[in-house]
């Protein structure tokens, strides 16, 4: 088993995604963080200048040069940040591995029989994923950004005054200037965890053997999904949750579910934990946990700590920029996305609760808008789905059941199970449901939960309604192909029309078809 950190470059640079430096990280780094760059010299003064080079920064970078903004971009790590070094793109990739580990094992409902045993090489897993990282990585590239006409600048920046950034050595003066540093893995204070070797999201995918015991501190969507696929690929993994029930943000209905077929899957789930020690000898690491009044100890090969994200809001020197921050929420916006200095914007995990990928794509898009045209575009507005890819998926948009329950009788809620859909029926996928919550008045959508094996995939015709104003009762004269999972949505807007027929429009409804009897008689 790989230690969670990096090899070296030839020039001293290190990060813990570049473990083991093969010829695919090594294409990665080249990309993303080439050793020979060379930072160029600043004009007067930038049109806007951003810190961080994740998705809201790149975003805000590309979207500015393109615009005609003198732009400089910073980053002191990989290019490309969370999402295509250790979240998304590798996450995604080791989650497709796992699901086709998995289809070999149902085969037999369908009749197929494969001979011998099932081998999973993880090594090769493992290469795969770092080889199509290293693939798309160039979509992140520091030469492609300077391309775009974009002076990237590699290295650590920090705000030296309210108005200008200095970065290896030089100061560059901004009209704007984004903050989008992102997130990092937040650790949880535990007696012991500190002495031993343990993974976070950021150095998980380092692993080229696989754990035979692999115990996961946190039961949210990232500890979820690598359960999953790593007891799919052959660990005995334990998820330790805090709370009484995993994924805790979901639907109640959607926890259970996903609880179940994670059980299915071989991964134990022990709620309502408090781990009280960490330790380790050179055979295991064993964490002591405490359960409903009992002690238990909890032996693993590999520790995973996937307890939430915190800002990097760490050695910015915000307080000298005037910007009002918080070591747990981040950096303080209004919802213009301006921080305290009205010269200076925040996008993506560093200034957001949602910390998704596409919710920093569209802050960032927002910042540009108001940033450099005097815009009023507000994040508010935004509707932002998220999805949990575990099998099956969770997508959300809007209000939860909780939020609904609070509105009362002014929201009708309706629940279509995905076992009444033909398609998913035909799949032996029936395990999942939709829940819309509609508010009665203007029939609008105001939230939804949907568990289905490509939730993700099918959640945003729902968020286009409700980004466009479209009504639940309108989705019901859309056509959808038949047989198809989407069909759940159309059943959900067929059952709420349903609901509309009061006993009184019934009456008149048939009264006009009884006229037309005698209009048109047989």
């Amino acid at each position: 088993m790989n230690p969670p950190f990096g090899t070296p470059d030839t020039s001293g640079y290190s990060h813990a995604a570049l473990a083991p430096l093969d010829s695919h990280n090594q294409a990665l780094a080249a990309n993303v963080h080439p050793t020979e760059w060379q930072n160029p010299t600043p004009p007067p003064f930038y049109d806007l200048v951003v810190i961080g080079a994740g998705t809201a920064g790149l975003i805000c970078a590309a979207g500015a040069a393109g615009l005609g903004a003198r732009t400089a971009l910073i980053e002191s790590d990989l290019m490309g940040g969370d999402c295509l070094n250790v979240g998304c793109v590798p996450s995604k990739a080791l989650l497709r591995a796992s699901r086709a580990a998995a289809d070999t094992r149902d085969l037999q409902e369908f009749g197929i029989r494969l001979s011998g045993d099932i081998q999973i090489d993880f090594a090769i897993t493992m290469e795969r994923l770092r080889k199509l990282r290293a693939g798309i990585s160039e979509h992140d590239s520091a030469a492609r950004f300077k391309g775009l006409g974009v002076d990237v600048f590699l290295g650590a920046g920090t705000f030296e005054s309210a108005r200008s950034i200095t970065v290896a050595g030089q100061s560059l003066k901004f009209r704007h200037a984004v903050i989008a540093t992102g997130a990092r893995a937040a650790i949880p204070h535990v007696p012991g965890l500190s002495d031993i070797r343990y993974y976070t999201n950021e150095t998980i995918f380092t692993l080229t053997s696989l754990p035979k015991r692999l115990a996961i501190i946190g039961g949210g969507p990232i500890g979820c999904e690598l359960a999953q696929a790593f007891a799919r690929l052959g660990s005995a993994v334990t998820i330790l949750t805090k709370g009484g029930a995993i994924i805790p943000r979901e639907d109640p209905d959607a926890a259970v579910l996903i609880s179940a077929a994670l059980q299915r899957d071989g991964v134990e789930i022990v709620a309502g934990a408090r781990i009280t020690s960490a330790s380790q000898n050179e055979l295991h690491t064993t964490l002591a946990v405490k359960t409903q009044g009992t002690t238990r100890e909890v032996m693993a090969d590999a520790v995973l700590v996937a307890t939430g994200r915190a800002p990097n809001v760490q050695s910015l020197n915000l307080a000298g920029a005037g910007v009002k921050f918080d070591a747990r929420s981040g950096v303080a916006v209004d919802d213009y996305l301006r921080t305290t200095n009205p010269r200076i914007y925040a996008a993506g995990d560093v200034c957001s609760n949602l910390k998704f990928t596409h919710a920093a794509d569209a802050m960032a898009r927002i910042v540009i808008q108001n940033a450099l045209f005097f815009g009023r575009k507000k994040a508010s507005d935004l509707v932002i789905p998220w999805c949990t890819y575990t099998d099956p998926e969770v997508a959300h948009v809007g209000i939860d059941a909780a939020a609904a329950a609070t509105l009362g009788p002014a929201v009708d809620t309706v629940k279509i199970s995905l076992g009444d859909i033909d398609r998913a029926v035909l799949n032996s996928q029936t395990d999942g449901f939709l829940k819309l919550h509609v508010m009665k008045r203007s029939g609008q959508i105001a939230g939804a939960t949907l568990v289905a094996p490509h939730a993700g995939e099918m959640i945003s015709e729902i968020t286009l309604a409700m980004t466009a104003g479209i009504s639940l009762g309108k989705i019901g004269s859309v056509i959808h192909p038949y047989p198809t999972e989407s069909e759940i949505i159309k059943r959900a807007a067929d059952t709420y029309n349903r609901r509309r027929l009061t006993p009184q429009t019934r009456r008149l409804l048939s009264g006009i078809i009884k006229v037309g009897r005698v209009l048109k008689p047989a």
